[in-house]
């Protein structure tokens, strides 16, 4: 299993595809980093030599921001806006959704599961 940017890349895939298990590379950042290093993006991770591993992280750690420093850079965009507060900012504060998309209806992965609304009055005691 090669690792890359401290990432397992799975072995059976092709490397254009393992490449993409890297935060901060998707499919066309992978085709990129192939081209500027010469390998080949159909051969398999099982089937490349030290020398094409070694290509692929020099480019990647010399040209490209990914994993843990992207996830810090990225926090801390969010949390800029937060502090200077803005409606982006704001939105994040209170976990709403950020993009203009509608709160009546769904957003439910960002505000979490519905809370029923109960009538307002406690449940009568029993005697």
């Amino acid at each position: 299993m090669a690792r890359i940017a401290g990432v397992d890349i799975p072995n059976g895939k092709r490397i254009e595809v393992a490449l993409t298990y890297v935060f901060g590379i998707g499919p066309a950042l992978s085709k990129r980093i192939l081209k500027e290093s010469s390998v080949n993006p159909d051969i398999r991770v099982k089937d490349l030599t030290d020398s094409d591993i070694t290509h692929l992280r020099n480019v990647i750690e010399k040209q490209y921001q990914v994993e843990g420093d992207l996830r810090r850079e990225i926090q801390f965009s969010i949390k800029r806006l937060m502090d200077i507060g803005c409606y982006r900012g704001l939105r994040h504060r209170k976990r709403l959704p950020v993009k203009g998309q509608r709160t009546r209806t769904n957003a439910r992965t960002r505000k979490g599961p519905s809370k029923t609304a109960g009538s307002g009055r406690r449940k009568e005691l029993k005697k």
